[in-house]
């Protein structure tokens, strides 16, 4: 048995000629750059493909004679000269940001974007779905427009799963070790040694690595416990992601939130504002305070002002089984000694996620975290803040829900991670590069028009015939690995026809997502398939988590559908989904399906890449196709109804859907002129990419972040900040106020003047008695709550009037009036409501319980 082992690193040879090939390799520009990836693969074409699409590990197993002679090539080295010319331009380029903001922001503005997975490339498996591919594209835009952010993750020494089935259909999960110096990162120093920073849990430091992922302009610092200061039960922490039982999880959450602030503040990059993406990284809220508490001899209550007023909360589930909620022993058991050095009480530290202050028995949420320390927080659609102002108004019930301090942001996609090469050449060729470095300029996509429908169809036959390929070579080696028999292997290289409508669906496998839906009815589905004059095929794939038994049986009937004699050349599903295959499927579909159970898809943003590529959407009205919708760009499921009873709306949605593929899709797309061409389809497809694609990708979303938050909360941290932190302590002292005086407050009474008759543009006079105590005026606000009454006499559609402050009348009882405004006709009703209120707070009504008469 091996007792020691001496360990050492080999890095690949390149000859000076060759320096700036490694430095393209280490940066993930070259992800979104056909031009660059162009290089790598002219290198070794099948050794890029074996390598998956990994330069590093490209570099590092070629041969040193094929490295000599591309050294020596005087077309390559043109070659590179070019493509290496093009990236220095990129990084060194005014942006937008430089252009629109850099006059607004303080000297040391910094955003930390945390996130508990980022999906850059397939050649970084650090990802399992949708927030790590919405995190990656988040990135890539902060970098295309020059916005300063930092990322902050975990480094998963085994990330994901890899999937397979086995002979029933039944998902199987494999786990392989990432190489990390055969991976595009590099491991960070300071002062000439590895920058490892500490994080105290129970009894021991566990110790984490710092790592770094150059993406464009933009660093992602990713922290490693797999190291030999730590021990072998700590080295696990980040070796799977959203692996391990709910003690696990709290593991890596401690680390990724107080362990990256910890390594921000290491590397001298503490950020003026905290972009928490979800509530995995909530824990930061604490260590930030903890930070300032020491650096300013803060006081803890004046702290939490202060780390709180530059966080953002950008929220992701819409039900509530999806928030990370921990036992309160387990809390007690990992925040113990931590309160103490935060200067609170560990009952203190746990009310922070607690609904109610008030509320002992209650656990921990890490969503409640987030959200009570954020100046902002944010769906992720139109719908979405919708449902989460809802969700989140049960921390809250005497708020009116359509006040619950929520707004959205809807998600978008990086246009150029998931355009295909071919169709980038086309719209570079009539639309102008200047698309690709800002897609959400809605002018330039309005040139679509001007692109000749041959054009626009010959370029997306071609993505489709590369799909088909695709999937052919991937549905053989499956067949093979299950043990097929021949026959069924070479039926592989005969599935798919170029000339069909084809319908592509590619997600998790999860109950909401209904990927079951299209199989409710099989003998209907097979007669659709099987139309001789309108043949339909379908492309499936996803993963289903390791402990979602639902997720896994939805895979294994999609399977066992797709085995059937009658339609398995029509029908299949690709195993091992990842960004590789993604991008094959979302370039190569005509129609992108998608069948969430409203309102559960809190954005979604697989159907917005096939946008660009040129396929359209058919999707259930949710998330981000619920404000995307229209007549002319793609199908709606339904109308938007929610059912009560499950079964019966899997029965009405899965008959509309075939109605429409049957009615109205295959009809059209099988409409052909006289050259052959599906004019109205194309037609179609010109205005989903002119209305949708300026709209759906994250230029414009992380514009509106910086808009709407970044900055923002960057400007109130600095407000409370400054001088020594006067507002932040008048904030805290105002805090504990109303803590302490609150419950004395009451309303006597109110009357309005008395009008025999009030007409639209009236005004009616309010004024309201309100008994406050030892609190001050200036520190509540009074509303004459007011709108339209219902059947039952309830204000429905209501908003506030704020009374100004008359007078005292003595014995802490104040007069309050003001005028509500006749806006329309109708039977009107007011209520009196008085709720405390800073001229510092980022929200009129914050997390405070609302007093109605």
């Amino acid at each position: 048995m091996l007792k020691k082992i001496y360990t050492y690193i080999v890095k690949p040879a390149l000859p000076e000629a060759l320096n700036k090939l490694r430095e393209l390799a280490y940066n993930l520009y070259w992800c979104w750059h056909h031009d660059v990836i162009d290089l790598f693969r002219r290198i070794d074409r099948d050794l890029w493909e074996e390598v998956e699409n990994n330069p590093v590990m490209l570099l590092g197993r070629v041969s040193q004679k094929r490295i000599e002679e591309i050294a020596n090539d005087n077309a390559f080295q043109a070659n590179l000269r070019r493509v290496y010319d093009r990236f220095s331009e990129y990084v060194k380029s005014v942006t937008w940001f430089d252009m629109k903001c850099k006059d607004r922001i303080c000297k040391d503005f910094l955003i930390a974007y945390f996130s508990a997975e980022f999906g850059i490339s397939e050649s970084l498996p650090i990802y399992s779905g949708g927030l790590g591919i919405l995190s990656g594209d988040h990135l890539k835009s902060c970098s295309d427009l020059g916005i300063p952010i930092v990322g902050v993750g975990l480094l998963y020494q085994q990330g994901y799963f890899r999937q397979y089935l086995n002979s029933d259909g039944w998902q199987q999960e494999e786990y392989s070790d990432n190489d990390f110096y055969n991976l595009p990162i590099e491991e960070v120093s300071l002062n000439g040694s590895d920058l490892i920073i500490s994080v105290s849990y129970p009894g021991r430091d566990v110790y984490a690595k710092v790592w770094k992922v150059q993406i464009g302009r933009i660093p992602l610092y990713l922290l490693d416990t797999n190291i030999e200061e730590n021990s072998l039960e700590d080295r696990s922490i980040t070796y799977q992601l959203y692996g391990g039982d709910k003690e696990m999880r709290l593991k890596q959450e401690i680390m990724l939130g107080i362990g990256g602030m910890k390594m921000l503040n290491a590397l001298n990059k503490f950020p003026t504002v905290c972009h928490m993406n979800d509530g995995h990284s909530a824990f930061l809220c604490f260590e930030k305070i903890k930070i300032l508490r020491e650096k300013y001899n803060l006081d803890p209550k004046v702290a939490i002002e202060a780390s709180a007023a530059g966080n953002i909360f950008t929220t992701h589930t819409p039900v509530p089984a999806g928030f990370d909620i921990f036992p309160q022993d387990m809390m007690r058991k990992y925040f113990s000694s931590y309160a103490e050095e935060l200067g609170i009480s560990i009952d203190e530290l746990l009310s922070c996620g607690r609904g109610s202050i008030y509320n002992s028995g209650e656990d921990f949420n890490m969503a409640v975290l987030a959200f009570k320390n954020a100046s902002f927080s944010n769906g992720v659609s139109r719908l979405h803040a919708k449902t989460s102002r809802k969700l989140f108004n049960q921390l809250m019930p005497s708020i009116p829900v359509n006040e619950t301090p929520i707004s959205s942001v809807t998600n978008g996609i990086h246009t150029s991670s998931w355009l295909s090469k071919d169709m980038a050449l086309l719209l570079s060729r009539y639309l102008g590069e200047d698309i690709l470095l800002d897609p959400s300029n809605v002018e330039v996509w309005e040139r679509i028009k001007e692109i000749p429908a041959e054009e626009l169809w010959m370029v997306h036959q071609h993505r489709k015939e590369r799909l088909i390929t695709t999937v052919r070579k991937l549905l053989k080696k499956q067949m093979e690995r299950r043990g097929a028999s021949s026959k069924s292997i070479d039926m592989a290289a005969e599935c798919l026809s170029l000339p069909y409508l084809t319908i592509g669906f590619a997600r998790r496998f999860t109950g909401y997502k209904r990927a079951t839906l299209i199989l409710h009815d099989k003998e209907r589905l097979k007669n659709i398939i099987n139309n001789r004059e309108m043949p339909v095929q379908f492309v499936f794939a996803g993963k289903a988590h390791p402990r979602d038994e639902e997720g896994k049986r939805m895979i294994k009937e999609i399977f066992h559908f797709s085995m059937e004699e009658d339609v398995k050349k029509r029908f299949v599903f690709i195993e091992d989904y990842d960004i590789k295959i993604a991008r094959y499927i979302f370039s190569g579909v005509d129609v992108w399906l998608n069948t969430p159970l409203r309102p559960l898809e809190a954005s979604g943003t697989s159907g917005m890449k096939v946008v660009p590529n040129g396929g359209l959407n058919l999707s259930i009205l949710d998330g981000w196709w619920d404000e995307a919708y229209d007549p002319e760009v793609g199908w709606a499921i339904g109308k938007g109804e929610v059912y009560d009873n499950i079964d019966y709306q899997n029965k009405v949605e899965s008959e509309t859907l075939y109605n429409l593929i049957e009615r109205e899709i295959a009809p059209l797309f099988y409409e052909r002129n006289a050259e052959g061409l599906p004019r109205g389809w194309i037609d179609r497809m010109k205005k989903s990419i002119i209305k949708l694609a300026p709209v759906f990708n994250t230029h414009r979303m992380t514009k509106e972040y910086v808009e709407h938050f970044y900055i923002p909360a960057s400007e109130r941290y600095t407000k409370l900040s400054a001088n020594n932190f006067e507002k932040a302590k008048n904030l805290a002292s105002w805090r504990q106020d109303i803590f302490l005086y609150w419950k004395d407050v009451r309303i006597i009474g109110a009357e309005a003047e008395k009008k025999k008759s009030l007409k639209v543009g009236d005004w009616l006079e309010v004024t309201a008695e309100v008994y406050l105590g030892r609190l001050e005026p200036k520190s509540i606000r009074v509303d004459a709550y007011n709108g339209p009454l219902d059947s039952k006499g309830n204000i429905v559609n209501g908003h506030g009037t704020p009374l100004s402050w008359v007078g005292e009348k003595g014995g802490g009882t104040h007069i309050f009036r003001g005028k509500i405004y006749c806006k329309e006709s109708g039977k009107h009703g007011f209520t009196i409501r008085v709720f405390p209120t800073h001229r510092d707070l980022p929200k009129p009504v914050g997390f405070f319980e609302i007093l109605w008469q």
